[in-house]
């Protein structure tokens, strides 16, 4: 009887808070409507409904305006914005570009230092030989596809001649590839610095290249001459060297006789023909400079080698081959230098306080295989043992009358014609 008068006690208990519950919840909610609507939720005059109504539009058009003008300036921002997001993206795609190159270059020194690091030993007295060939870069096809599939249809063995040339030049350009098909040189490519050199070029069944437009090459390209265009080659051979190509380069006042190719040695990162034009200026000699008032000490010893010459020279894909170019474009982009002259200076300079040299391999062409016209029109034509000897190239770099040279060696050497080169004077007029 207890437990089940305890049960009936609980129940009342809740049912009470319930009731309890619901009847404030009833207050409150009445509490809200009458907050909201003050007059009822049926009006007895209907004027009333109506005026209100007429108020609350006249309140609300103001607002229609005012929020259509906040939307256009919106929409304008949001354009603005996305114009400006496009140009982020950009910059993200080129920095992550430059940030891939760099861990490329890296890595790729990483690896040269492990492989140069490795500790050997030291064999007999006399065999012991440096590390100069260095190895190659990894190709990269992805920067330039166009120029990667025309190059794997023109170098064989990932080698071949490349020259620049515009409209300026098209006679030279004329011989100059005239004298590689007549002897047989088939991998051999000119890349045009302006669309009608572009038409000469297909129109004569030469191999031809043009880039993607870029204003500060083009401006150059289109009306410079001999040196100012020279100095554009140093930006547009990296792209050759990166899809791992080794290119031979060359000036367009050339005559070629053989098939260079034939006569490199291929053990250094650059090899070039020189200045020179006998064995001591070609290769190097010692100078001893004199100054009598130093007494004992007046005779000082000094290395001398006349320059090499930038106009044809043959560069592997190496790391250092490729630090060479960047180093020659960017100080030929900030300094009022000749190309020659940097080609030379980063080269050969050694490193010392403030300065980091080059760790580039190089080696001097043979002078009398790779000749230029001061060896021949000094030497050669007035030696008759060397006048039966037959180049493999004749680069008229020293004199200015350059066309008149190049069909005048190309007469001699090609056909047969033996006082072809006798009317020209030894140096320049």
């Amino acid at each position: 009887m207890a437990g089940g008068r305890r049960e009936k006690s609980s129940q009342l208990s809740s049912r009470g808070s319930q009731i309890a519950a619901a009847i404030g919840i009833g207050v409150v909610a009445g509490c809200i409507l009458a907050f909201l609507f003050p007059s009822g939720f049926f009006s007895s005059n209907p004027s009333t409904q109506i005026h209100s109504l007429s108020k609350s539009n006249s309140e609300v058009d103001p607002l229609s305006c005012e929020s259509k003008e906040k939307i256009n300036l919106l929409k304008a921002d949001i354009r603005r914005l996305s114009d400006k997001n496009v140009e982020l993206k950009k910059q993200v795609r080129e920095l992550n570009e430059k940030l891939r190159l760099a861990d490329q270059r890296k890595d790729h020194t990483q690896e040269q230092v492990l492989v140069l690091s490795e500790p050997q030993k030291a064999g007999p007295f006399g065999t012991v030989k440096g590390l100069r060939t260095n190895p190659t870069v990894i190709p990269d096809e992805s920067l330039n596809p166009r120029l990667a599939k025309i190059l794997s249809e023109v170098a064989i063995k990932k080698e071949l001649i490349v020259a620049l040339a515009n409209s300026n030049v098209k006679p030279m350009l004329e011989l100059w590839f005239t004298s590689i098909k007549k002897v047989g040189i088939p991998n051999y490519l000119v890349v045009a610095l302006d669309d009608p050199t572009v038409d000469f070029c297909k129109s004569n069944d030469v191999p031809v290249y043009k880039r993607d437009p870029d204003e500060a090459i083009n401006s150059v390209g289109k009306s410079g001459f001999n040196h100012a265009v020279s100095a554009l080659k140093f930006r547009i051979l990296r792209e050759f060297l990166q899809l791992g190509y080794s290119i031979l380069l060359s000036d367009v006042d050339i005559v070629y006789l053989q098939n260079p190719f034939d006569h490199l040695h291929r053990d250094s990162d650059v090899e070039s023909m020189s200045d020179g034009h006998d064995n001591m200026t070609a290769y190097g000699y010692n100078d001893v400079f004199d100054e009598p008032a130093m007494g004992w000490a007046r005779y000082a010893h000094t290395m001398r080698i006349w320059v090499y010459n930038s106009g044809f020279f043959y560069i592997r894909p190496t790391i250092p081959s490729i630090e060479l170019l960047d180093r020659i474009a960017d100080r030929l982009a900030h300094e009022d230098a000749w190309d020659q002259a940097v080609y030379n200076e980063e080269l050969f300079y050694p490193s010392h306080p403030g300065y980091i040299g080059l760790h580039a391999s190089k080696r001097t062409m043979d002078m009398y295989l790779f000749m230029n016209s001061k060896v021949l029109f000094k030497t050669v034509r007035r030696d008759a043992n060397l006048k039966r000897l037959k180049p493999v190239i004749v680069h008229v770099n020293y004199h200015p009358d350059k066309f008149p040279r190049m069909k005048a060696v190309f007469e001699f050497y090609v056909n047969g014609k033996r006082d072809a080169l006798e009317p020209f004077p030894d140096g320049s007029e």
